[in-house]
């Protein structure tokens, strides 16, 4: 597919905003200025002023002398900076790739997006006719390279579209000052009779290099497709992006919810056929009002699967307000991980997060509540077993494991407590125990897992785990202090409680 470009010039960018604001100056001849080395010198005329030969560039008072009742404006240097970038971002809807040409100015790649709009006459018609509805003077080009669209914009006819692989041929009957040269450059070539493209387009590179500079070069070969000019969009380009204009404004419920899911199956088929999953998402709404609506979705673990996001996005369309109509749908996925099928066993049944099903479940929960309402526990590196776990959020990587494959029992507690038990000798786990006034007849034991103290943190004695089983079934994780000695009694706690 080759690229295509348009540029966009606003010829009376500063006095058509003020013409917007104040109606009634549509009827007179009207400038813009600003103060230099004492003197207020004209930034911008507006189309009644350039017609009784006003221009920018001409001092305020030479300008009165022409029309003695002219009206002049301060200049806001930073006012067409502000237009443009608001302008850009609202050409989205056109294109994702729009960028500001400063003073007057935008660039828009367009390539593969006239057709959305039944071709390109009909594409550019509908970027002119917005501007003209919201009050602006625009003229527009179309060509293969932004350098031929900005000159045919500029100095060509109205509204030009070159077409495919005939920009050189566009150039020829152009002024030099098209291709973007400085001034200096441009009077040396008009004072060497070179006062169109085509009159030097086809001398020596090297003799054109040493007369007038690389700039030139670069410029020439810019606007004839010999080397590429990139441009700065408004937006970073998201690489995964799918976008649905439309032709009628969507304005129901349904509509919306149709909208979705087309961009969701699009998105999703691509996400694994290259074996990536999203892990956020962003469903934009362009409406007719030029406001933005837009909702966003996460996950745990990444994926594609289409009918598992589109829940997580119904249970907040209906905050999206299309109001006059919705004209563009945008689902850009910002956060994309490599998303790898998990072996499935025969018999296995987990529920972790791991499991696609479970998963999927806190994701509908947690973009009910929020992620920040829903924590989990992770293994941490510590012997110590009330150190080894802490909580985390879904979202935070599991950077450790568990350092041992030994059971451990479903509640532990935060601090393990005081226990009577009554225990033969040397080290054989307890007969009985006694844990908050209730004496405990120990059936079956397992252990002694001795867990060490982790010197580096603080001192103190090791540890003896046993698991055991009373009477009723219930069992417990309890654990002896220090080595047995016959000279002194010894601590027993519990610490935990299995199933």
């Amino acid at each position: 597919m080759s690229k295509r470009f348009v540029t966009i010039w606003f010829h009376y960018l500063k006095t058509d905003w003020l013409i917007r604001r104040q109606p009634a100056l549509s009827q007179l001849p009207f400038v813009i200025a600003a103060p230099d080395h004492g003197r207020m010198i004209i930034t911008a005329a507006s189309s009644l002023a350039e017609k009784e030969g006003i221009a920018a560039g001409m001092v305020v008072a030479d300008a009165r002398a022409i029309v003695p009742g002219l009206q002049v404006f301060d200049d806001q240097p930073a006012l067409a900076s502000r237009l443009l970038h608001a302008f850009a971002e609202w050409c989205i809807r056109f294109t994702p790739i729009v960028a500001v040409d400063l003073p007057d100015g935008l660039t828009l790649d367009v390539s593969g997006c006239p057709h959305l709009w039944n071709g390109e006459e009909s594409y550019l018609a509908a970027i002119y006719s917005r501007f003209i509805d919201f009050g602006y003077h625009v003229r527009l080009g179309m060509a293969d390279t932004i350098g031929t669209a900005w000159a045919v914009t500029r100095f060509g006819k109205e509204d030009t579209i070159i077409e495919n692989g005939e920009h050189v041929n566009a150039l020829l009957s152009l002024p030099p000052e098209s291709l973007r040269l400085e001034n200096e450059t441009v009077e040396r070539l008009h004072k060497l009779g070179l006062t169109t493209i085509g009159s030097f387009i086809s001398m020596s590179r090297s003799a054109l290099r040493r007369r007038f500079g690389t700039n030139f070069i670069q410029r020439l070969d810019q606007a004839t497709g010999l080397e590429k000019e990139n441009i700065e969009p408004v937006q970073p380009i998201i690489p995964y992006q799918e976008r649905l204009p439309c032709l009628e404004p969507i304005v129901t419920a349904t509509g919306i919810e149709i909208a979705l899911q087309q961009l969701l199956d699009t998105l999703c088929k691509r996400l694994e056929r290259e074996g990536k999953g999203l892990r956020q998402a962003q469903f934009r709404c362009y409406r007719v009002d030029h406001k933005k609506e837009q909702v966003s979705i996460g996950t745990i673990y990444p994926s594609h699967h289409a009918a598992h996001l589109f829940k997580l996005f119904e249970e907040k369309l209906s905050g999206i307000e299309p109001a006059l109509g919705i004209e563009l749908f945008i689902l850009e996925a910002p956060k994309v991980e490599d998303a790898i099928p998990k072996q499935e066993r025969l018999w296995e049944r987990n529920c972790n997060l791991g499991n696609t099903k479970f998963s999927e479940l806190i994701d509908r929960i947690a973009n009910k509540i929020g992620n920040d309402k829903i924590s989990r526990f992770v293994p941490v590196e510590h012997y110590w077993p009330e150190r080894s776990i802490k909580a985390a959020t879904l979202q935070e990587e599991v950077t450790a494991a568990w350092l041992t494959d030994k059971p451990r029992p479903i509640q532990l507690l935060s601090k393990p407590e005081r226990v009577e038990v009554t225990a033969p000798i040397p080290d054989y786990p307890p007969m009985l125990f006694r844990y908050n006034g209730k004496l405990h007849t120990i059936k079956k034991a397992d252990g002694p897992e001795r867990i060490e103290r982790e010197w580096w943190l603080d001192d103190g004695e090791h540890r003896d785990y046993y698991i055991v089983e009373d009477e009723n079934g219930h069992r417990y994780w309890l654990f002896r202090s220090g080595h047995y000695t016959a000279a002194r009694n010894h601590q027993w706690f519990i610490h935990g409680f299995f199933a």
